[in-house]
């Protein structure tokens, strides 16, 4: 069992160990009396932990994070939910979370997170590192692209090649141009032999005698 197994229910008090889910409700287990019971989904909701948020002056954060500073700062005495007032909740929470938004988050939700606490602290259910290794797991995973991103200058090489060969075939494309000048010039050699040797053939022809 851990944190992301820990759901609380609309209209019941404390906080339950999600067993199983059904089309019409869940399975829980209670982590006060560790007793089982089913919650009808259409008399309650079934919220996880994990998928709660908390309003601070900047950016929501998980719950969670709000339990992490709770943990970090033991040395601050915590407000009991059901004696202390309303400025010592919000006092506590501004000390411990200087970010925290107390005009955003009702009383009613300050208490709630304290008895919530000190249930997850009994069950020794305060332990968050699965979330720093998600963290670092992404990381791992977006530093590839980077790598590859530095990489991209070293692909000039084939570029190089690329116009060298463009050169060669430039090249190779003037030769074919020369050659046909070049037959032209000895077929009209040839030509200009052939006009000599039909300079005979332009002779007349010697004339009948006419006294015949």
């Amino acid at each position: 069992m851990d944190y992301r197994e820990i759901v609380s229910v609309t209209g019941v008090s404390g906080l339950f160990q999600l067993m199983a889910t059904k089309s019409d409700g869940a399975i829980v287990r209670n982590l006060a009396d560790k007793s089982t019971r089913f919650i009808p989904a259409r008399l309650h909701n079934v919220t996880p932990l994990e998928s709660i948020e908390v309003y601070t002056t900047g950016e929501n954060v998980r719950l969670h994070q709000v339990f992490e500073k709770m943990k970090e700062h033991e040395d601050v005495s915590l407000p009991d939910a059901k004696k202390a007032d309303t400025t010592s909740i919000k006092s506590y929470f501004k000390q411990i979370f200087p970010e925290f938004d107390d005009e955003r988050v009702y009383i009613s939700d300050m208490k709630k997170m304290l008895k919530w606490f000190e249930i997850l602290k009994q069950n020794d259910l305060l332990n968050f590192d699965f979330y720093k290794q998600q963290e670092e797991a992404v990381a791992q995973e977006e530093t590839p692209s980077e790598e590859i991103a530095i990489e991209q200058p070293v692909d000039e090489k084939p570029a190089k090649k690329a116009r060298a060969k463009k050169s060669a075939d430039e090249e190779a494309a003037v030769a074919d141009e020369e050659k046909p000048k070049k037959t032209a010039r000895k077929k009209k050699s040839a030509e200009d032999d052939t006009e000599g040797e039909e300079k005979p053939a332009k002779k007349s022809a010697k004339k009948k005698p006419t006294g015949e």
